[in-house]
């Protein structure tokens, strides 16, 4: 159990509480790139603040305050300039970081603007999603995960808000069981209500659990019923990537599948979840150009009864625990140590950040600044029905193209000779 004290320090994330400084030291995604296409604004709610993703005449992008200090209008209708946006209201102007560069009507030589601003922070895209850094200055380097980068990939990015803060859900990467269970048996009694007779690889069960931490974070490993040691579940594990990141995938002969799920806080109650999965093909395995030709984003609808889809599953179990789960009620049993030391991670780099020092991941050597790989299991237990069979019980069923990635499968199967 936890203290109310002890649970405020670890899911409170407004600017200036101890866990929300510690989820500013990190590049956080705000929106898919493809969203920026077609308008000039999008808003953003991460971790209390109220922001404008906006571009310029010349595409840059910038992220700021939603509200002008002049009389507080929205900027989300703000008028692209070549150099910022201008408040709609009165034609502020203001750039990327915030500064305000123009005032129409104030008087000629006049320093006014110099004495307003707005909170600006920095924004870059990678891998088809646009990161922003929320933290102090300068910022570090963006952290390259291998999925981000690797080339050909077919790259979904899909999106939805959860209804819970982001420690219950990012608390569920370091629970292995709870895949027994939930993605396992809820899910086989589930198809059970629909006249279907199903057992799911996920329902069996674990016959020992282990976590490592890392450098990156923590790896979850599992062994079950009629598996060996050698097997990849237990050898090589699947990591949580500090601090907000689960890194699970697998890998066969015909593709690499680098799926990462980013719980980054709207607020206490609110977490934009951010699924990015990269199909890479083996060599030689010739893809649809139209499917590597860039990212396809998404978004998940959470609006529904359908427990069929993992996702589902793992949102009813977030968001049944309450908006922010009352930690003073739960009883941890031997099983939830993951849990147990990820709490105590969150702690001690929290620590750190007291002390004036970075936080674990935080890089600012261009030396270093080079794609992390992350241990990627191969023929997982999870995916051992084949991708036919959990494609309709994935999140990538709403990218609108079953057909296409069924048929990349099958054409790169017979390549290869599987």
């Amino acid at each position: 159990m936890l203290t109310k004290e002890e649970n405020a320090l670890l899911t409170q994330t407004d600017r200036g509480t101890p866990m929300g400084d510690l989820l500013r030291r990190y590049w956080q995604p705000v929106a898919a790139a493809s969203e920026m296409e077609e308008t000039w604004t999008k808003r953003v709610r991460i971790m209390g603040e109220d922001l404008v993703l906006f571009k310029d005449r010349t595409g840059k992008l910038g992220l700021i305050e939603e509200q002008c200090p002049h009389r507080r209008a929205s900027l989300a209708y703000g008028i692209p300039t070549e150099d910022g946006i201008r408040c709609p209201y009165h034609g502020w102007k203001f750039d990327g970081a915030g500064r305000c560069l123009e005032q129409p009507n104030e008087p000629e030589g006049s320093s006014f603007k110099e004495k307003v601003s707005l909170a600006g922070y920095p924004v870059q895209e990678l891998a088809g999603m646009i990161f922003a850094y929320l933290g102090p200055l300068p910022a570090p380097l963006i952290t390259k995960l291998d999925g981000y980068v690797a080339d050909p990939a077919i790259r979904l990015i899909a999106s939805a808000v959860v209804p819970c803060n982001w420690l219950q859900i990012q608390e569920n990467s370091v629970d292995p069981i709870h895949s027994e269970w939930l993605h396992g048996h809820f899910a086989e009694f589930v198809e059970e209500q629909r006249g279907i007779d199903v057992k799911w690889a996920f329902s069996r069960h674990h016959t020992a659990i282990a976590f490592d931490e890392k450098p990156y974070g923590i790896i979850k490993r599992r062994l079950k019923e009629g598996q060996s040691e050698d097997c990849s579940d237990w050898r090589v594990g699947h990591p949580l990537v500090f601090p907000n990141i689960l890194a699970v995938g697998s890998a066969d002969k015909v593709w690499k599948t680098y799926e990462f799920q980013i719980r980054v806080p709207q607020d206490d109650t609110h977490t934009m979840h951010w699924w990015f999965t990269a199909f890479a093909p083996a060599e030689g395995v010739d893809v649809d150009p139209q499917l590597l030709a860039k990212p396809r984003y998404f978004e998940v609808p959470l609006d529904t009864n359908d427990y069929t889809t993992a996702e589902f599953q793992d949102v009813l179990a977030w968001t049944t625990q309450g908006s922010v789960c009352d930690r003073r009620e739960e009883h941890l049993g031997s099983t939830d140590r993951g849990v147990t030391m990820f709490r105590n991670m969150l702690r001690r780099e929290l620590k750190k950040i007291e002390n004036g020092e970075d936080p674990i991941l935080v890089n600012r050597d261009p030396a270093l600044d080079v794609p992390l790989d992350l241990p990627l299991e191969t023929d997982k237990s999870h995916y051992s029905e084949g991708f036919a069979s959990l494609l309709p019980r994935r999140h990538w069923r709403y990218a609108g193209i079953d057909a296409q990635l069924l048929a990349a499968f099958a054409r790169a199967r017979e390549v290869v000779g599987v």
